[in-house]
């Protein structure tokens, strides 16, 4: 089978390159498009060198929340690593939106290595340093922290669809 490419771009809130790379265009459902990486997909951070990850993942973009969700296949100790951000924007072969540094994580659980999964807001001083560098405006502001809240409740409960690996990751793999 063969799928589109789309171009996945992650900009700060200055208009700055952050996160950027090419990915497979593998479909949608309920919860928004769907985007995957196979293992040795790469990508750069603003115009640094390319980054290739070792695990294949996939990733959503929900139609209208300020959040993305990357899905990454075992061993990668990240199980899910959500974005906020801006609402994702599609044109012409690209999503893009703005990063806006808190990110939800579970980490994925490891019985052999006596790791249990957990489930935590990243990069709060992050947020709160660009909060002031970029003079986020109060409603960024407002839903940003109401998404990361959101999303805590919803990666700790296992609301679809973070309850389990998405069929969608069996298309990298």
């Amino acid at each position: 089978m063969s799928y589109e490419i789309v171009n996945v771009v992650y900009r700060k809130y200055d208009g700055s390159l952050h996160w950027h790379h090419r990915g497979l265009l593998l479909g949608e459902d309920e919860h928004g498009v769907w985007t995957g990486c196979a293992a040795g997909s790469s990508g750069h951070k603003g115009d640094g060198p390319a980054v290739f990850w070792p695990t294949p993942f996939v990733m959503l973009f929900p139609r209208d929340a300020w959040w993305t969700a990357a899905f990454n296949a075992a061993p990668n100790k990240h199980e899910l690593y959500c974005d906020i951000s801006t609402v994702p924007q599609w044109r012409d072969g690209e999503v893009t939106m703005i990063d806006l540094d808190l990110d939800v994580i579970r980490t994925r659980r490891d019985v052999p290595k006596g790791r249990t999964r957990r489930i935590f807001l990243d990069d709060e001083d992050e947020f709160e340093e660009h909060r002031v560098r970029y003079g986020y405006p109060p409603e960024v502001v407002e839903n940003a922290r109401a998404s990361a809240a959101w999303l805590m409740e919803a990666v700790t409960s296992g609301t679809a669809p973070f309850g389990a690996a998405p069929h969608w990751l069996s298309l990298v793999t």
